[in-house]
């Protein structure tokens, strides 16, 4: 989650290196630093803390002059939050600076192989092995260094690199983390996001793996590891920075809660042309379908979510097989693919490491992939067989929600797709379930109108200690992502059990005042779950029930009721997921938590 930035111009570098950082703090950070070549040598400055302080010591990077530079905010992994592991890492002499986002996993054993040899290190990072490999291998020629060095370590990184000998240039080069090149008149720049540079380009290169950018004022060069020349096509974002700004709410993630039916508006929209779904990059054909003998889903977080609503529409829809799975298990369990398998990637970033190394690893067993990604161009999506966007735009928040509901009105399209090409629909079912799709984003709006009473919900309950989710079928799917995004941004512990497992053994943590949400959308189990819901009720449970709007009778068994719109069934999850993001927001602002960035951790992780 580390930010990187970097600049090579004709403006002052450090000032743009801190904006640029700032525009980074949505991915969590304990440190920063900057490093500018001043006309001499490297100037590098960096603090433990927020970005602020950091701003303060170098008075707005006033004190830092210089026209190349590459900032960095750093999430701690190799050694405790520090100013002196903090990012730049430097070489033994100072020749060279390099930031990095990333894990280098042999890193002590090529400590230990320089140590040997007489380098002296001063941090606990695996980044400084990385400046300080450079140093040793560096004979005037940066390629030839950069090339030898990403011939010797492991891992995942994006790096930027900057070295004194060669002021007008920055080097950059990635491998499994995301970095990106800016494009602009007589400045270049690299970061790991679009948001810190779209203040001053649009036009960027996405790095593929092992790809090695020379980026000077003028131009960027791009090599492979055999140093000959890579061309390449730059994209143009379309959404401009007032997309990646606040726009008057408090959080990035109200403004992107309220932004969800625009965004599953336009993902649905432009796919449904005179009564079908036309999914033109799509060159799966009905003969491949009937050849599948399964499908795989693999992701990770929300988006391994998706994959569990996925599975129950999938499966009624086309009655093909789905089996889900965690992407960094998936990669290291043997699974049983060949050509007779699809796998089905989603991932917003389209960079998420474990999905694409799982992806990776299904297409070497040789199933076909097809993806579901937001970022177009993005590593996933352009090793996939197959790729559906989603057209969430940005978004800022770490607590994904647009993009969740954008993925899963993309599983509906793709589903109905599927089903009506292997023959499963009839004309009605079809046209009725796409009068259902495209009636979602005016639901979705509905609910947003009411949020009122989810606000009042998350006030008397946002002091709870524990919370427990419970559902049936597709509300089991939702009790999960309901408990991970309380749990994400409010620190309240709270899990999910499907409702029929609760008699077996979770109930006994049930006990007076224990907060249930109750998933009931699903009218042929809402009986069963009533039957749940009157247990937890009888251990002295508050319970806090969803339902659709035809089911008035919740409120004889429960506390408090929320009514969701009535829609078919598969398409449940849409509708339900809205209040549950909003219960987790409102309960996260009330207890004053920072809901846009990840928890800063009280200690480092180290990982060896």
């Amino acid at each position: 989650m580390c930010g990187i930035v970097g600049y090579i111009g004709g403006d002052p570098a450090a000032p743009f290196l801190l904006q640029g950082l700032e525009k980074l703090e949505y991915r969590g950070y304990d440190s920063a630093g900057v490093a500018v070549y001043d006309g001499t040598s490297l100037r590098v400055v960096k603090a433990k803390g927020r970005l602020q302080v950091l701003k303060d010591l170098i008075h707005d990077g006033k004190d830092v002059p210089g026209t190349v530079g590459i900032g960095h905010t750093r999430w701690a992994t190799h050694g405790a939050p520090s100013d002196i592991n903090s990012h730049p890492q430097v070489s033994d002499s100072g020749k060279f600076a390099v930031v990095h986002n990333g894990i280098i996993e042999n890193y002590l054993a090529l400590k230990q192989h320089l140590i040997r040899r007489g380098v002296s290190f001063v941090s606990e990072t695996d980044t400084e092995v990385v400046a300080q490999l450079l140093e040793y291998y560096y004979k005037g020629d940066i390629m030839d260094a950069v090339i030898k060095v990403l011939q010797k370590v492991e891992g995942s990184y994006a790096l930027g690199i900057i070295c004194a000998d060669k002021p007008d240039q920055l080097v950059a080069v990635r491998k499994d983390s995301p970095l990106i090149i800016g494009l602009g008149q007589e400045e270049n720049f690299i970061a790991s996001d679009v948001p810190a540079i779209l203040s001053r380009t649009r036009d960027i290169y996405r790095l593929n793996d092992n790809e090695i950018a020379i980026i000077q004022r003028e131009g960027v060069r791009i090599y492979d590891m055999d140093k000959e020349l890579i061309p390449k096509e730059p994209v143009h974002v379309e959404w401009d920075v007032t997309a990646a700004e606040k726009g008057g709410y408090e959080h990035f993630m109200a403004k992107e809660i309220m932004e969800q039916p625009k965004a599953v508006r336009d993902t649905i929209s432009p796919r449904i042309k005179d009564g079908r779904i036309v999914l033109d990059n799509i060159t799966l054909t009905a003969d491949q379908l009937k050849t599948f003998r399964k499908i795989f889903i693999v992701a990770c977080g929300s988006a391994y979510h998706v994959g569990m609503v996925a599975k129950y529409v999938l499966e009624k829809m086309t009655r093909i097989p789905v089996e889900v799975d965690v992407a960094s298990e998936f990669r290291y369990r043997e699974p049983i693919i060949d050509e007779k398998v699809l796998v089905l990637v989603i991932s917003q970033s389209g960079e998420t490491a474990d999905t694409l190394a799982a992806m990776r690893e299904a297409k070497r067993l040789g199933a076909r992939t097809l993806s579901i990604v937001n970022v177009v161009g993005s590593s996933i999506a352009n090793e996939s067989d197959d790729v559906i966007y989603t057209w969430a735009g940005p978004e800022i928040a770490v607590a994904t929600t647009k993009a969740y509901s954008t993925q899963l009105a993309v599983v509906y399209l793709l589903a109905i797709y599927m089903a009506d090409l292997s023959g499963c629909l009839t004309a009605e079912e079809y046209a009725a379930y796409l009068t259902e799709l495209q009636a979602l984003p005016d639901k979705i709006e509905k609910i947003l109108q009411n949020r009122e009473n989810i606000q009042y919900l998350a006030s008397q309950h946002f002091n709870a200690k524990d919370v427990f989710f419970i559902g049936r079928n597709l509300d089991y799917a939702m009790s999960l992502e309901g408990s991970l995004k309380l749990k994400e941004i409010s620190y309240i512990h709270s899990d999910a059990y499907a409702a029929g497992e609760l008699k077996h053994g979770t109930i006994s943590l049930v006990e007076d005042g224990t907060l249930v949400i109750a998933l009931a959308t699903h009218q042929n189990l809402f009986d069963k779950m009533m039957s749940n819901v009157k247990e937890v009720k009888a251990r002295g449970a508050v319970v806090l029930g969803m339902t659709t709007e035809n089911n008035t009778q919740i409120e004889q068994v429960t506390d408090h009721v929320f009514y969701i719109p009535q829609t078919c069934d598969v398409m449940l999850p849409s509708l339900t997921v809205i209040p549950l993001q909003l219960f987790a927001y409102y309960v996260a602002s009330m207890k004053g938590c920072d809901i846009d960035k990840p928890r800063n951790l009280a200690k480092s992780v180290t990982v060896e």
